[in-house]
């Protein structure tokens, strides 16, 4: 019994000790990649300079063509993420403050995001990596269900997100192999025109969010401007109601739904495609230009 219980002792150690030795490696790995998506751009990065500054979901990544401001000489950056919420969002914006960038303008895509206090699972993965080494993840995240378990058991959090941050994406880190999330200046453009094209947002009703709260008071506290806006939906979705009434709740929300609306700007109903994105990225920067935003 004696030499079962010495070998079980041994048998933990060695996983223990193989679980802690995995941590580090993985970790150390993802803290010298800047490739691969915009969260670790960001923590790998510092001492940048944007005037304007997208941050948002899928909408804002998809929409903002970072490029034609770039052209006109304001130095922009489309920090938007598939999937993100404004929790994830908020993150990534003290991520960057953490790091010393300096931002005159964020112009941050809240629209659909305003129906729920929700968090994105896929989104949240891609920080964990990072968990150990900045205090600015680990003060966001000690309320989340769970996360004893991921501070504190080696290698825990990348067996729990094997996913999006297991072996396949560490090894693609390792080797420096870079994914398309960073080009175009972080606009991700899509192609075709949507089909069969209709959405329901009925059921949909905007609310006061924690996380856009915590935004705009960390926009006024280190005096960013910020510029809420809704941005378009497809023809044939019910959305107006939704969007009308975020005035109700948010008043300074600037509501773009509607200014492109035909089929043929839109890949889905959701997400329009290059030429949409084009036209409504141009109807930004000209009120932006013609300061229609003002701080």
């Amino acid at each position: 019994m004696k030499k079962f219980l010495v070998f079980i002792t041994k048998i933990i150690l060695v996983i223990v000790l193989s679980a802690a030795v995995l941590d580090v490696v993985y970790t150390a790995i993802y803290l010298r990649s800047a490739k691969r998506n915009k969260i670790e751009y960001v923590i790998n990065s510092k001492n940048k300079s944007f005037d304007v500054v997208f941050l948002g979901s899928s909408r804002t990544q998809n929409h903002m063509v970072a490029k034609l401001f770039n052209e006109k000489g304001i130095k922009a950056y489309n920090f938007g993420m598939s999937g993100s919420k404004l929790e994830e969002t908020a993150l990534l914006l003290k991520l960057m403050l953490e790091r010393n960038y300096k931002i005159k303008n964020i112009i941050l895509d809240v629209d659909l995001n305003l129906n729920s206090n929700a968090h994105s699972d896929g989104v949240r993965a891609m920080y964990m990596p990072y968990l150990h080494c900045s205090s600015t993840i680990r003060n966001h995240y000690k309320t989340i269900k769970g996360y004893n378990k991921l501070l504190y058991i080696p290698f825990y959090r990348y067996i729990e997100n094997d996913t999006k941050i297991g072996f396949r994406e560490m090894f693609f880190s390792l080797v420096g192999k870079k994914s398309n999330a960073l080009d175009n200046f972080g606009y991700f453009p899509l192609r075709g025109e949507g089909k069969n094209m209709s959405y329901d947002l009925s059921d949909y009703a905007p609310k006061r969010n924690i996380a856009y709260e915590e935004i705009k008071s960390i926009c006024q506290k280190n005096k960013i401007h910020l510029i809420a806006i809704s941005t378009p939906m497809c023809q044939e979705c019910d959305s107006d109601a939704y969007f009308n009434s975020i005035k109700s709740v948010y008043p300074e929300v600037y509501n773009y739904e509607n200014k492109v609306t035909e089929d043929k700007y839109f890949s889905s109903c959701g997400h329009m495609n290059v030429e949409g994105a084009t036209l409504f990225t141009n109807l930004i920067l000209n009120d932006f230009i013609h300061n229609k935003f003002n701080p």
